[in-house]
């Protein structure tokens, strides 16, 4: 099962990931491009884990500790939600979050609650009582191996991860969303792995125009994600929302351009009959869609202040 083999992997002593703005970020977005170019269920449960860790190191100087496997649910769902009370003892939470990754199979995740003082970051363990996972409503042949579903809580005891608005108030937030967009990346890779094999091995031209500009759009994105690991540890506590929105963008367009190129090229073949490839395809193209489209497009947009990407950040 998939998260059996994403908790085997960050269970592993050898398994580390630097975390992000210590010198070392390229590191760790290329090890996340490796975990989802093997298997993209497995790589987005253990970029989770990894996000955990990262996110409780920064606001709270802590960390996931071995034997444990983590979730981050900080989705909002349109018709739920989850509240958290003060009680004698701390915080008890209560309610269904949905859109939860590892939902069965986590046994501590990050959770975002409201409070009369606006959202909060929690920590929970889930072997405790008045905690119910269900990932059967997920009907989609994508991202089903990821374990994703909804999850109640009934007072549900959890402890306080820094103070309200912390989880968004930091430079992390920007930085674990480039870390997503890494993992896409290494889907997209995945996904375009039968066009680079057929085409070592043909003269047709057309297949190889494919898999040229396949390999055009996938150094891009590459170099951006290159870039950005870069820029990150040059300023580590700098807010990287606009270059998040601007990687997140432009390899969401390399994973759709491969998805695209590699079915012009391939026909139904390899969707029809390699069962790896199209499982492939249905996980990142539901994957992706973490992405808000042209409203992400709209948020940068307005984060530009006139200026111009290029050598010096012109003004226009």
């Amino acid at each position: 099962m998939t998260p059996a083999r994403a908790r085997a992997i960050v269970d592993d002593p050898s398994w580390a990931l630097p975390r992000p703005g210590g010198g070392r970020t390229l590191d760790r977005f290329a090890a996340l491009v490796r975990a989802c170019s093997d298997d993209i269920s497995t790589g987005r449960l253990v970029e989770a884990h990894a996000d955990a860790d990262a996110i409780l190191a920064e606001i709270c100087g802590g960390g996931t500790v071995p034997g444990e496997f983590w979730g981050v649910w900080a989705a909002q769902g349109r018709d739920t939600r989850v509240q958290a009370h003060a009680v004698a003892h701390g915080w008890e939470l209560s309610g269904i979050k949905e859109w939860c990754s590892g939902a069965t199979s986590c046994t501590h995740a990050l959770v975002t609650a409201h409070t009369d003082a606006g959202s909060r970051l929690f920590a929970v363990d889930l072997s405790r009582a008045g905690v119910s996972a269900d990932s059967s409503g997920w009907v989609n042949a994508g991202m089903r191996d990821s374990d994703t579903g909804s999850v109640g809580f009934d007072a549900v005891p959890a402890d306080a991860v820094g103070e309200p608005g912390a989880y968004l108030d930091r430079p992390g937030f920007w930085q674990g969303g480039i870390g997503v967009a890494a993992c896409w990346f290494g889907g997209a890779r995945k996904v375009a792995a039968p066009l680079y094999r057929a085409a070592a091995g043909s003269d047709d031209p057309l297949l190889r125009m494919h898999a040229g500009a396949v390999d055009a759009q996938l150094a891009a994105g590459w170099a951006h994600l290159q870039a950005a690991a870069r820029e990150i540890d040059a300023d580590p506590t700098a807010s990287s929302k606009r270059l998040a929105f601007a990687v997140r963008w432009s390899v969401e367009q390399v994973a759709t351009a491969v998805i695209d190129r590699v079915g012009r090229a391939l026909g139904p073949g390899p969707l029809a009959a390699d069962p790896d490839h199209a499982r492939a395809v249905a996980d990142l193209t539901v994957y992706i869609r973490q992405s808000h489209a042209e409203r992400d497009l709209a948020v940068l947009g307005g984060l530009t202040g006139g200026r111009i990407p290029g050598p010096g950040s012109e003004t226009a």
